[in-house]
């Protein structure tokens, strides 16, 4: 069911919010297989917004890397699995990717009417593996996982392994945690600055298409004692600041949209 390198470069062009079926999208997104607590966090993810600039389409094949428990799969996963593929770019089940792996199943397992055409493949970034069809994705999108790669140092394999899955073309999707230009903030605390992710994308074949600021909130002042994770959902500090941190909100959060331009040898 994998889509043609056309609808990669279809994709390249304008961001396809017209093209996108608005019934499909709120569909999903209405869908009873979203808890309360999945729904709840709509406000501050803005799902139909940044994938409508990310340019999704039902007939796409779309690669989601580490995609924790699933929260973005549960909305990809309806609106791809008649026209198009959704692959999950997840750790191994050895070692700590078990864990992993394991939370992610069980989001899978208790909807198989949802999730059933969704391929789960080994994702492992430090090794730039990624088992998936080579060239031939129409989309890869990658949230809140560029921290976790500068903090490890293992942006360069995990950067080509997406090259390799995705057409010519096509589309890289970033919604990351960031810093200002010029902070002392390191990729620990979760946020990178855009420019660092734009530098590193450059390198790995990518030029950037477009940014917008769908994912942004000024009330972030990103200075907090347990980084990111201070910060809804995971409120990190536990009763202290509680209500400090829920009226801030989610992070303030760059959204990049990139075009494979080249291949990497």
């Amino acid at each position: 069911m994998l889509t043609l390198a056309a609808g990669a470069r279809a994709a390249a062009g304008q961001p396809a919010a017209a093209d996108l079926p608005p019934d499909a999208l709120s569909a999903a997104l209405a869908g009873t297989h979203r808890s309360e607590a999945d729904r709840a966090r709509d406000p501050h993810r803005h799902p139909r917004e940044t994938l409508a600039f990310f340019g999704l389409r039902p007939e796409m094949t779309v690669i989601e890397i580490a995609p924790g428990e699933g929260w973005y799969s549960a909305i990809l996963a309806p609106v791809l699995r008649e026209k198009g593929m959704l692959y999950a770019g997840v750790p191994g089940p050895n070692g700590a990717g078990r864990a992993y792996l394991s939370r992610y199943l069980n989001r899978l397992v208790a909807s198989p009417a949802v999730y059933d055409k969704v391929g789960v493949q080994r994702y492992d970034a430090a090794a730039g593996v990624l088992d998936v069809p080579a060239g031939q994705a129409d989309l890869v999108l990658v949230m809140r996982h560029m921290h976790g790669l500068m903090r490890q140092g293992w942006t360069a394999p995990a950067m080509a392994a997406w090259n390799r899955a995705l057409a010519p073309g096509g589309v890289l999707g970033i919604e990351q945690h960031r810093a200002p230009e010029g902070s002392a903030l390191e990729p620990k605390s979760g946020y990178v600055t855009e420019s660092a992710v734009v530098a590193a994308a450059a390198q790995a074949g990518f030029r950037l298409a477009d940014r917008a600021e769908i994912n942004a909130n000024p009330r972030d002042s990103r200075d907090h004692p347990g980084g990111v994770w201070s910060l809804p959902p995971t409120l990190s500090q536990g009763a202290a600041n509680r209500r400090h941190y829920r009226a801030i909100g989610e992070s303030d959060r760059m959204t990049l949209r990139f075009i494979k331009e080249r291949d990497l040898s």
